[in-house]
């Protein structure tokens, strides 16, 4: 096993994330396998109780963990399945420590940071690395460790690096380092902040094999040599890492700057040439363009990234570029939902911003514009439809308020008491009928998508919801995973959350539809007129 470990300095934001999933697909791309873990310093076990306004999106794979929106970019870019091993915070190293301890594993040793800490840090790579992916066991595992070097929280996770570089054959580790070189006023790249970054690292005993500097624009050979001379990088493991227009062109980026050599040779591996399958999909060119209306209440977009990129998925496909607009849910006009060639209401929690969204729906049922909903988006969809056509005007969920529950709180979930980790959470299977929409997207009839919720459609209406024309085409049971609407160019929901199974190269179902749909709107309809 070869381990990359990632760190960063400077500030937080940089980018690691797509740094670290980018130098996966890189070598990825030579037939190398990769896997990744993602290590977050914050006490919290996992992301599930995280406010996403603060932390950004919750991620769930598919074994239930809610883990950092970074694991999503490793599963994009690497097209592999993750578990909830594979990010380790600092609230599971010290709950398995305590346990231990609580148990008398240590032998009545006075437990200490160094070594019962490190040891289980060292542990949980070790385990996470170890974990089959795809056909067998990686080839290299890819680190990253959250937070920036000299934050408190991050340093019993470098320290544990520190010791597993000593443990390890040379060849066995690299060490990156992600740091930012602004541009001053006068347009000159400033290297400074790079060199206390890198200086910080080596008081901790870590000293960067590579820099990945990240810039507004590339940077020139001699803000490189710079670098090289005061942080005792050689010149050609400085890499520059301009912010390019599209994620997925940061390993193309990488790519040209030599970075996949550097490395096999630090790692010792042979030097192989790149499948060309990554620049085909990512570089395909766009014959075609759509606006789509995203109704948020959170009005940040790190909220929705798995929408945001499962929507370019999709367009990529199709070669139609996805332009979202984003709508927010307690604040937007009649016009803002005409100006867009399709809607989407996606996930969320409480009762803040449902009537917009319901406004939304609706706007989308009655005009018959394209609409996708996913999770509380279907839910709404499906209290929208019981107002506005079943004509029960107090329609809603047991989530908010009052009134005639339509959406009620899943059996299983009465009584709990804790938040963390106990929605109905990961993949499950859905049955799909065969002669709908939801049916001829998939092309077949059993399906496996990943859920995160604690409500579903009551039972007690779904034959008169069913009667008044609202096709349920999914369940898992007697529970309702997917609705639709028969006479309407594309009117969808899904109670699961199909965007996190999208792949650039293997774009989700329910959205290759729905921008379809969208384009054929676009082109059809009076946005075309409008947008001249």
């Amino acid at each position: 096993m070869k381990y990359i470990v990632v760190t960063g300095g400077v500030m937080s934001g940089l980018g690691k994330g797509i740094t670290t999933a980018s130098i996966g697909r890189i070598l990825k791309s030579r037939g190398y396998s990769i896997t990744a873990v993602k290590i977050d310093p914050y006490l919290n076990i996992d992301a599930g109780t995280m406010n996403p306004a603060q932390h950004g999106e919750v991620y769930v794979l598919s074994d239930g963990g809610e883990v950092d929106l970074d694991l999503g970019n490793y599963e994009r870019f690497l097209d592999i399945e993750l578990s909830s091993d594979h990010n380790i915070t600092t609230g599971k190293v010290y709950r398995t420590v305590i346990d231990r301890e609580r148990k008398g594993d240590f032998l009545g040793s006075t437990v200490q940071i160094i070594p019962h800490i490190t040891d289980e840090i060292k542990a949980s790579i070790g385990r996470a690395a170890g974990k089959p992916v795809e056909n067998g066991t990686a080839d290299i595992c890819m680190v990253e460790v959250g937070g920036t070097v000299g934050d408190i929280e991050s340093m019993p996770f470098l320290e544990a690096v520190r010791q597993m570089r000593g443990e390890l054959p040379l060849q066995d580790m690299a060490l990156i380092h992600v740091t930012l070189v602004p541009v001053d006023t006068m347009g000159d790249m400033k290297t400074k902040p790079t060199q206390h970054s890198v200086k910080a690292l080596r008081e901790l005993g870590l000293a960067p094999d590579i820099i990945v500097a990240r810039s507004v624009r590339p940077m020139g050979e001699a803000t490189k040599k710079k670098i090289s001379a005061f942080c005792d990088v050689r010149q050609k493991a400085v890499i520059s890492a301009a912010t390019m227009p599209d994620i997925y062109q940061v390993p193309l980026e990488l790519e040209r700057e030599g970075l996949a050599d550097v490395l096999t040779d630090h790692l010792g591996l042979e030097r192989r040439e790149a499948d060309p399958a990554w620049y085909r999909t990512v570089m395909k060119e766009y014959t075609g363009r759509v606006t789509i209306g995203l109704v948020s209440k959170y009005g940040i977009e790190d909220v929705y990234i798995s929408i945001k990129e499962a929507l370019k998925h999709a367009g990529r496909a199709l070669a139609t570029e996805v332009q979202i607009r984003w709508i927010d849910a307690e604040h937007y006009t009649s016009a803002d939902l005409e100006e867009v060639d399709g809607i989407v209401v996606p996930g969320g929690f409480g009762s803040r911003g449902i009537e917009g969204k319901i406004r939304a729906i609706t706007h989308a049922r009655e005009n018959r514009v394209p609409f996708l909903g996913l999770c509380f988006g279907f839910q709404l969809a499906v209290i929208e439809y019981a107002r506005g056509v079943l004509g029960i005007a107090d329609a809603a969920s047991e989530e908010f308020g009052s009134g005639t529950f339509v959406v009620a709180i899943l059996p299983e979930q009465k009584g709990i008491d804790q938040l963390g980790g106990t929605m109905h959470l990961g993949n499950y299977p859905v049955m799909l009928e065969p002669d709908t929409l939801a049916g001829r997207l998939y092309g077949r009839t059993d399906i496996l998508e990943r859920h995160r919720h604690r409500y579903e459609v009551n039972p007690q209406f779904i034959p008169d919801l069913e009667k008044a024309g609202l096709v349920f085409s999914g369940h898992n049971g007697v529970r309702m995973e997917v609705c639709e609407i028969t006479d309407h160019p594309f009117f969808l929901a899904t109670q699961f959350h199909p965007e996190f199974n999208s792949r650039p190269a293997h774009p989700s179902p329910p959205f290759t539809g729905f921008v379809t749909a969208c384009r054929e709107r676009h082109g059809n309809g009076p946005q075309r007129e409008r947008r001249g």
